[in-house]
């Protein structure tokens, strides 16, 4: 497993001020969650809900989980389509992503500009909702996470900065190496482990397992390898060298 701490940042050349707006509202809403549970059931994104056009505000029973209770959500339903994406549903699980995001949003956002920036990633999130609900369009499992906008924003890293250095966690026994490794390995493995567990488990039928909708993140990812084209102000120039890459 490798665990991103950091990279380097000393060719950005704008305060990324999006990527901590973003970062500042994924950590209120979870924190209104916390004494909130019905905000969290009536506004992550449920396929079934999409499919339908409507609100499901009934309980719903899922085999192996139980009674899930349903709120109502907002009018029209499609705005949990925007709402999932700010929205977590444990300590590890906004940890973790404010972590990646933290990482290598703020490159990408100094790649793009601060409001081309906010308009990808939004797309990047709404096309993983979209993956995620073509896969199991009935599904009454509520989805909910800043994963798939940040798959979206690690796809554009790895297109722009294939070279960037980033410092990592490896662990080795009951000992933990720091080491810094290339981009494209370190978001390369990350999204090689999304691809074969996402469409593995659409060879089990179920495109959930363990609570993670991993077709989200290959449906962000894909949308963040393609949209840079189109949104990025410049192409990164590889400097001489292997690992490097500049403006």
């Amino acid at each position: 497993m490798l665990l991103p701490i950091g990279d380097d940042d000393s060719r950005r050349s704008i305060t990324p001020v999006i990527n901590y707006t973003l970062i500042a509202i994924n950590v209120l809403v979870f924190i209104y969650q916390l004494g909130h549970p019905e905000f969290t059931y009536g506004y992550s994104v449920i396929p079934a809900e999409i499919t339908q056009g409507r609100d499901l505000i009934r309980p719903v029973v899922i085999p192996g989980v139980g009674m899930i209770p349903q709120a109502p959500g907002p009018t029209p339903i499609y705005l949990t389509l925007l709402t999932a994406m700010f929205m977590h549903g444990g300590f590890l699980h906004i940890a973790s992503n404010m972590l990646y995001l933290w990482i290598f949003g703020d490159n990408v956002e100094d790649l793009m500009g601060h409001v081309k920036y906010v308009i990808f990633y939004l797309l990047c999130g709404f096309a993983a909702s979209a993956t995620h609900i073509f896969f199991d369009p009935n599904s009454p499992i509520p989805s909910l996470g800043a994963s798939g906008a940040i798959a979206g924003v690690l796809g554009a890293y790895l297109i722009s900065f294939p070279g960037q250095r980033v410092r990592v966690l490896i662990p080795i026994w009951i000992f933990i190496q720091v080491t810094e490794l290339p981009a494209f390995i370190v978001i390369g493995f990350w999204a090689l482990l999304q691809f074969l567990n996402g469409f593995g488990a659409i060879a089990h039928t179920a495109q959930a397992r363990g609570g993670v909708a991993y077709m989200a993140h290959v449906g962000g990812f894909v949308a963040g390898v393609i949209l840079v084209f189109l949104f990025r102000n410049r192409p990164a120039r590889r400097a001489p060298g292997f690992y490097r890459d500049e403006f």
